[in-house]
């Protein structure tokens, strides 16, 4: 398994109306263990610290997310994470 940041901007008049939806996917990802942390940066993204295979299965899991599916989307990034120190650590 490989941990990702998945850095989010989103479309400034789109997203409030979708967040429901991409809570409720996200919320489902914690319960499996796939979303480590989740928040808001600012008033126009946020940021997501997801556990996966590889990169091709995160890719499935974030093309799956209603804010990409809906189009919430301006940019999005995503980055291989190496974590060595942290609380939420513990249960992996």
């Amino acid at each position: 398994m490989a941990w990702f940041v998945v850095e989010q901007t989103y479309v400034p008049e789109t997203f409030a109306a979708v967040r429901p939806r991409h809570r409720e996917y996200l919320s489902s990802l914690v319960a499996d263990g796939t979303v480590a942390v989740a928040g808001p940066v600012g008033d126009t993204g946020g940021m997501v610290i997801y556990r996966a295979d590889d990169r091709d299965h995160l890719q499935r899991i974030i093309d799956a997310d209603p804010y990409h599916l809906e189009g919430v989307l301006a940019e999005r990034t995503v980055r291989e994470f190496n974590p060595v120190l942290g609380a939420w650590l513990a249960g992996q």
